[in-house]
């Protein structure tokens, strides 16, 4: 356990030491809050009112992509964060904690754990511009949200942390989570509503970890018990799988079973790199 804790704290003194990396994973999320948000706000509504069914006029687009920009920060923060593994590969550090009594599924662990926690600090960073954006969330509900932000950023950690083990640059590292992270970004939800895809488009939906990530978000955030089935279906709160929607508890254990899978394999990954 204190082999986690030190992992996990030195993880979170490099990132608040570090201003220009804290003041730049901050600012993205504002841009695209800024241009979803607000520029294409009324574009969006627009576009989708032609599609969307009677009854479903109070769609909301700001409130519909806040969660979904959340999730965002969550998902480029974890899986860049897991980028110092190869820059301590680099430096030595890593060689000495592997020689090290703590096991490698603590390392993994405490790695993850770092990660996540930052990613979730931001997260709730964002929620200071919820008011600039005209919003309005319940205080509890945003309280309630919290261990779910951590949950998905312990699973999208463990992912990055698993690329990382198995690359040895950063350059390389760059290159292939940014061939993964936009369509998970775009195939979650997070900026569009994620209905009436094309089969082989549907499946990688509903394998996305930020896909339920993104869905419990809005479910604990937004007030949908007081919006009408329409509105439901436009802001893609209506996940089913098998023709049997999908709840929250399912959604939590599917993003838990991804964490625990990938933590094991960065461990296997860990040993056979430095075996």
């Amino acid at each position: 356990m204190e082999g986690i804790i030190a992992i996990w704290q030195r993880d979170l003194l490099k990132f608040f030491r570090d201003k220009a990396r804290l003041f730049g994973s901050f600012t993205m999320p504002i841009l695209f809050l800024l241009i979803f948000g607000g520029g294409m706000s009324g574009s969006m509504e627009t576009m989708m009112a032609g599609s969307m069914p009677k009854g479903a006029e109070g769609f909301n687009y700001v409130e519909f992509v806040f969660p979904g920009i959340v999730a965002m920060t969550l998902l480029m923060t974890s899986i860049f964060s897991a980028m110092s593994v190869i820059e301590d590969k680099d430096f030595g550090y890593m060689k000495e904690i592997m020689v090290s009594p703590i096991s490698r599924v603590s390392i993994a662990i405490g790695k993850m754990l770092g990660s996540a926690t930052v990613a979730t600090i931001q997260g709730v960073m964002l929620f200071l511009l919820i008011p600039l954006l005209g919003l309005s969330y319940d205080v509890m509900a945003l309280i309630q949200v919290i261990p779910f932000m951590f949950l998905l950023g312990c699973a999208l950690s463990s992912l990055g942390l698993l690329f990382a083990s198995l690359i040895n640059s950063t350059q390389g590292f760059q290159l292939t989570v940014q061939i993964l992270v936009m369509p998970m970004i775009f195939l979650s939800g997070a900026l569009f509503p994620i209905s009436n895809m094309p089969a082989w488009m549907d499946f990688i939906v509903k394998i996305n970890p930020v896909t339920y990530g993104v869905d419990v978000m809005k479910k604990v955030m937004v007030d949908i018990e007081n919006l009408s089935a329409p509105v439901l279906d436009a802001m893609g709160l209506n996940i089913s799988l098998f023709g049997r929607q999908i709840t929250i508890f399912e959604e939590v254990l599917f993003i838990g079973i991804f964490t625990t899978i990938l933590v094991l394999l960065s461990t296997v990954s860990f040993k056979r790199a430095n075996a």
